[in-house]
């Protein structure tokens, strides 16, 4: 068998193919959420939460089927789409509107686009110190539990690594523009809630997953 017909070893898996592919656009969306404030209950949150949450549960799912290692690169990469897409915003932003697009959708447009250098580094410096901390203390209990008590270990580090961020977000993209008391407490408990009870179960159901599209790819 020569070198072009022999099966590649470096070929990548299915489920981290499939994973890293849902994780850019994830990425991408988070931002774009962000412009609207929900209500859950008496707490209002930005709607990037949910495409936060589902970068938590991808990357932790990627830790537990192919490593820490891997699932940190898969954050890494993930400022790729990120600053790409803040790129060609900032791009789109700057060039001349056509005369032929209505007023009202160009405001429109141009306020929920145009989110201030602020907001963007808050972003940045948010997304990859509480993602890593996120694979960081999930596989650091899977080093203690073994491949036990995933529900245990993805509240756990969701939650904390939710704290982290929401702390750091805020603080960057806010401070000094208004009292930011009331907004980190509110943001606080809703993620803490939502790390809780809907994200563990999300990540049980990505493994399950990933380990099937392996097995059929084997």
């Amino acid at each position: 068998m020569n070198a072009d017909t022999a099966p590649s070893s470096r070929l990548i898996a299915p489920s981290l193919f499939a994973f890293g592919i849902f994780y850019g656009g994830m990425v991408c969306i988070a931002g774009v959420l962000g412009n609207k404030q929900v209500a859950l209950g008496p707490l209002a949150v930005e709607a990037g939460i949910f495409a936060f949450l589902l970068l938590v549960v991808t990357s932790s799912a990627v830790a537990e089927l192919h490593g820490r290692a891997i699932a940190n690169k898969l954050v890494v990469w993930g400022f790729v789409p990120l600053l790409m897409s803040a790129a060609l915003t900032v791009l789109v932003l700057a060039l001349p509107a056509s005369d032929k697009m209505e007023a009202e959708r160009l405001a429109a447009f141009e306020t929920i686009m145009g989110s201030n250098l602020r907001i963007w580094l808050a972003g940045l410096v948010a997304y990859g110190t509480s993602q890593v901390l996120n694979v960081t203390i999930f596989s650091a209990l899977k080093g203690r539990e073994g491949s036990r008590l995933l529900y245990f270990r993805s509240a756990v580090a969701s939650a904390l690594s939710q704290i982290v961020d929401t702390l750091i977000f805020i603080t960057v993209a806010f401070y000094g523009v208004f009292p930011i008391g009331a907004l980190l407490a509110g943001q606080m408990l809703s993620k803490v809630v939502l790390s809780i009870v809907f994200v563990p179960p999300l990540i049980l159901m990505f493994v399950k997953l990933g380990r099937s599209m392996d097995r059929s790819a084997a």
